[in-house]
């Protein structure tokens, strides 16, 4: 099942120092592969205290502060010190998670070693541009893309709808199907409670509209909170509970403010929320794969998204929720609203995203990884 003698270099920039659905995946990914013998090494920036322990061995490379994110951090490279803690590790493969400085650093060793590179798809870097007046540099972003993945001997995507942009972008021929799991014993309609609702001043017959993710424009913030503008200039009743951080809260508090804010959650807290609310809507058009969309399904929660790369390959429109499309800001308005006002059908498609959600079982989608580096490895 595992390729005899497999060691693994994983490089990341952003291992553990920010919670987010990429860096929680990886952390999955090493606790299966430590868990059956494969020795793993992992190298990203750190910062004290992180937002969670690491799983497996996490080496520290030198970084600094992003530019108006601070919460981010960039690698300066691959220097001397880290390349030879790599080649003592005496890697036969290289994962790398992100194009970034650390990321080509590690691919070039990769080649020097003669050994081969697996990229795993997170991030549409390119996209996050238009939320910051740089939408002009999408096309030499897309183009150092193409070199960067091109160079790897498999590309991993989370997703097929993901899959299908990243050959439409000619950003490499061998791409892998990664998916993401959902852990079904923590999200469940079980975790429902009125009385945690009552807590933040809901009313139990009052309908929730979710939105839940990091703080940040690049996810649809300003979809989210005009579509809750329109609901409200139509007079439809509903409650926006907001379930994040991240440095964009003072203004989505000020641009929202009757909707309650519970602030960052985990784990039975999270899965707590995401069952105590009746819609989830996801305006976010950067998203690869949607862990957010996922979990609020296995919860019970129908959802309405972007018909972008992640989304799409959940959402079965009409079935499990709805789809619209990303360049119609003003197109997330009517399904919400539908939802809201039909409590039968919010219930048919609760039903049905639960189902849904059964589909995407840890375990099997890690040997999906597996199988990957073997095929890698073979070639």
């Amino acid at each position: 099942m595992f390729p005899p003698g497999l060691r693994v270099a994983l490089f990341s920039g952003n291992y553990n120092y920010v919670r987010d659905g990429a860096n929680q995946s990886l952390n999955r990914l090493v606790a299966f592969l430590e868990r059956h013998g494969v020795p793993v090494r992992v190298y990203s920036p750190t910062i004290d205290p992180p937002a969670f322990p690491p799983t497996g061995t996490l080496i520290s490379v030198p970084s600094v502060p992003v530019p108006r994110r601070p919460e981010y951090r960039i690698a300066l490279g691959l220097p001397a010190k880290i390349r030879r803690d790599v080649e003592a590790f005496a890697p036969t493969l290289i994962h790398l998670s992100a194009p970034d400085l650390l990321g080509w650093g590690a691919l070039a060793l990769a080649e020097r070693l003669r050994i081969p590179a697996v990229a795993s798809f997170h991030t549409r870097f390119e996209t996050y541009l238009r939320y910051y007046g740089l939408g002009w540099l999408e096309p030499f972003v897309i183009a150092r893309l193409r070199r960067f993945y091109g160079r790897c001997q498999a590309v991993l995507a989370p997703s097929e709808s993901m899959a299908a942009e990243i050959h439409a972008q000619r950003l490499s021929e061998n791409v892998r199907i990664w998916s993401r799991g959902v852990d079904r014993a923590l999200y469940n309609p079980d975790r429902r409670d009125l009385g945690w609702r009552r807590g933040l001043g809901i009313d139990d017959a009052e309908p929730v509209v979710a939105f839940v993710g990091r703080l940040v424009l690049e996810k649809g913030l300003e979809a989210f909170a005009g579509t809750l503008d329109a609901l409200r200039a139509q007079d439809v009743p509903h409650r926006a509970l907001v379930v994040g951080d991240g440095p964009e809260r003072a203004w989505m508090q000020q641009r929202l403010p009757s909707a309650v804010f519970a602030g960052f959650q985990t784990g039975e807290a999270l899965a707590r929320a995401y069952a105590s609310s009746d819609i989830f809507l996801n305006p976010s058009v950067t998203e690869t794969f949607g862990n957010v969309t996922l979990e609020a399904m296995a919860s019970g929660v129908p959802a309405v998204c972007a018909d972008a790369t992640g989304a799409r390959s959940l959402v079965r429109h009409g079935t499990t929720g709805f789809l619209v499309p990303p360049r119609e800001p003003d197109g997330f308005v009517a399904p919400v609203r539908q939802l809201l006002t039909e409590p039968a059908l919010r219930a048919d498609m609760a039903a049905a995203s639960v189902a849904a959600s059964a589909d995407f079982t840890w375990d099997a989608i890690m040997l999906g990884v597996v199988d990957a580096y073997r095929d890698a490895l073979a070639a």
